[in-house]
């Protein structure tokens, strides 16, 4: 997954949160903010904004994935044409020949298949658009508050603002979750983001779907080279499921580690680096 679109697991995340209380678009007030969060934080926005353009930097790095269904480590190649993974461990050991052998086959037929890297690019055009529409949002989806600050990070705890009218049906998930974010003031970046789901809250009256009280997300983020941020580590442990939003009812874990700049300019040299050339 390219840089930009990790924009997207972090704002969809926070987006995730808010409450839907009607159907019309409007203008939410943040009147209920701290000025001085809210400046904070509207500066770590138009910073992430500014860097998702900015940035087109590649790498290479290991993603360890943990979910109900498996336990893998991948090692991932990006590259300015795209990236490509390969499955390395399973359960906590190296694959097996044939996994192995399949991971080969798979990742040579995306090099060679246009229309399934059309089709990827185009969804993370789709996804980098809605990361950077819901990051505008945020000021107005929450109240914010000031925690703590020092010298080098500034703590802010938001909670639902109730006046919010999501614009579009990403945005109108309906849950109640409070928590808070950490900004590196140095650069106006965000670092921590974690929140907490208050109470149960059922979709159509729970005919589609319930997510259980007590869900949490922590998602951390860190510098990796000199103003290069990403996410290294996101926690995602939601109980219950929404028929609409596959993704929201989880339990994830990944972490990514060993981030080292990619030499790959092309999908075919990415693909040979894992050994699938």
């Amino acid at each position: 997954m390219c840089a930009h679109r990790y924009l997207l697991l972090l704002a969809a995340a926070v987006l995730a949160a808010a409450p839907v209380y009607a159907q019309n678009i409007g203008s939410a007030s943040s009147q209920g903010s701290d000025p001085h969060a809210l400046q904070l934080l509207k500066a770590a926005v138009q910073t992430e904004l500014t860097e998702s353009e900015r940035d087109h930097s590649v790498w290479t790095y290991r993603d360890h994935d943990k979910t109900a269904e498996k336990d893998a480590v991948y090692q991932v190649v990006d590259s300015p044409a795209g990236g490509v993974r390969r499955m390395v461990e399973l359960n906590g050991h190296p694959v097996d020949s044939d996994t192995a052998q399949s991971e080969t086959e798979r990742i040579s037929d995306f090099v060679h298949d246009r229309y399934a890297q059309a089709k990827e690019r185009k969804s993370i055009a789709h996804d980098d658009e809605q990361a950077a529409q819901m990051l505008r949002m945020l000021p107005n989806a929450f109240i914010w508050t000031l925690k703590s600050e020092t010298p080098e990070y500034a703590t802010l705890e938001y909670r639902p603002n109730y006046d919010f009218r999501p614009p579009n049906m990403e945005a109108r998930v309906m849950c109640l979750m409070s928590g808070e974010m950490v900004i590196a003031k140095a650069d106006n970046r965000i670092r921590t983001l974690r929140g907490a789901l208050t109470e149960d809250v059922k979709f159509g009256f729970g005919i589609f779907g319930k997510l259980r009280q007590g869900g949490t997300f922590d998602i951390e983020r860190r510098e990796i080279a000199p103003h290069i941020w990403q996410i290294t580590e996101s926690r995602v442990h939601i109980g219950g499921r929404a028929l609409l939003f596959k993704n929201i009812g989880q339990q994830e874990d990944e972490i990514k580690s060993d981030w080292k700049p990619s030499t790959a300019r092309t999908l075919e040299e990415a693909a040979k680096q894992l050994g699938a050339g």
